[in-house]
């Protein structure tokens, strides 16, 4: 006869585990997490166990199963190393109507522990015929669906509404949050950025509808403006819109003014944080922002506005001085002015620098030159927005470690 699935409420609740070993060990925690109060018994039991008992978590009765202590409890888990305790156990919680897990002997038991994931508010649970190794990989699938949202959830009872703000990452769409993922999955409405991961747009279903809130450089633009009231007119309707957006919504992304004006009109706004592209690209191609001996700082900066004009706030005669990596953002057609302007204030020409293209991206590409050489080598490479500009010491260290790489594949 197929297992009867059921939900069970133990928060507050006694559950006696008969065992101290690997098994226990990996129960316990999840009883812990749905409210129990466990009571263990056995007369050893592992270290991670003992930190449980010593954090006044778990109550241990250090000493071998009796019979009675089953009494009061709501749920037994027999799961110690010896089969005649586990089947004295199991034949006292049934004596006593107590369901009973019995980890050695599933036939024999009166109840089963499914194979369990969570994944926000949903609890997923499954039996395979007392398969462990099948119903966990079973659990694994639906699990990773509900996380990276390939199952998704748009007629949810409880889907969300207003406004979510989501940063993408920086380009490549496996490098977007599991949450970020999950809420696009549930959207009516996508706002959209240029450099948000559009690939992840395919996956949604055909009534979904995407608004490319685009702003492309010295060309066709959507205003600020508009995006602002786009988000309001349709969270208005009652749909769900995300807007999602490139990197971090609130690093250089102008995603705490679409939470103002979303604010003003009584629109509720998730934001949901995203993988920066000022440390993601680098990261992708092997150069560390900060390390140890070299960098302990590193600066971020937009450099869509020429240095020193009355219209940069920037102070680039600090950061000409500083000794701190720099990452400079939308500064390929500035970088001529940029690197004379470090120059100027005190880097010296020979400092490293990298320009990396399309990061994380397949195309990316990455050119290493020094402030006297950078701009000669971009033209010479045809770097295009977007990319990012990495300065200082810390792009030898990627230098080094290609070195290491390259001679460990040299045959001896």
């Amino acid at each position: 006869m197929p297992p009867y699935l059921l939900g069970l409420r133990l928060s507050g609740r006694r559950v006696l585990v008969v065992g101290g070993g690997r098994v226990a060990q990996r129960r316990v925690p999840a009883l812990l997490a749905a409210g129990a109060e466990v009571v263990l018994v056995a007369p050893e039991v592992t270290p991670s166990l003992e930190d449980l008992i010593n954090d006044g978590r778990v109550s241990w009765l250090q000493r071998p199963y009796a019979k009675g202590d089953c009494a009061g409890a709501w749920l037994v888990q027999a799961v110690s190393d010896d089969q005649k305790v586990n089947a004295a156990v199991a034949a006292e919680a049934e004596a006593d109507r107590i369901w009973c897990v019995r980890a050695d002997d599933a036939d024999a038991s009166a109840a089963w522990t499914p194979a369990s994931g969570q994944v926000g508010e949903t609890t997923v649970g499954v039996l395979a015929g007392g398969d462990p190794r099948r119903a966990a990989g079973i659990r694994d699938a639906v699990v990773d669906g509900l996380r990276d949202a390939t199952l998704e959830a748009r007629h949810s009872r409880h889907k969300p509404t207003g406004v979510a703000l989501v940063g993408g990452g920086p380009g490549d769409p496996a490098l977007i949050t599991v949450r970020g993922r999950q809420l696009l999955a549930q959207a009516d409405v996508v706002v959209t950025d240029r450099l948000a991961p559009r690939l992840l747009l395919d996956e949604l279903p055909a009534d979904v509808e995407v608004i490319d809130a685009a702003k492309i450089p010295y060309g066709r633009t959507v205003t600020q403006e508009r995006i602002n009231e786009y988000l309001v007119e349709h969270a208005s309707q009652g749909k769900f819109v995300v807007r999602l957006k490139g990197g971090d919504p609130f690093v250089f992304g102008r995603g705490a003014e679409e939470v103002l004006h979303c604010a003003r009109h009584g629109i509720p706004v998730t934001v949901v944080p995203g993988i920066t592209s000022a440390v993601a690209v680098p990261s992708a191609a092997g150069i560390p922002v900060t390390h140890r001996g070299v960098a302990q700082d590193f600066h971020v900066v937009s450099a869509h506005i020429a240095p020193d004009t009355p219209a940069s706030t920037v102070d680039w005669q600090a950061l000409g001085r500083s000794e701190g990596t720099l990452v400079l953002l939308m500064a390929v057609e500035r970088m001529g002015l940029i690197a004379d302007t470090l120059m100027r204030y005190g880097r010296s020409s020979d400092t490293p620098v990298a320009v990396v293209q399309d990061g994380t991206l397949p195309g990316q590409q990455a050119l290493t030159a020094t402030l006297s050489t950078v701009v000669e080598k971009m033209a010479a490479a045809g770097v295009r927005p977007p990319a990012i500009v990495v300065v200082g010491d810390v792009v030898n260290v990627a230098r080094e470690i290609d070195m290491i790489r390259a001679d460990m594949g040299r045959d001896p």
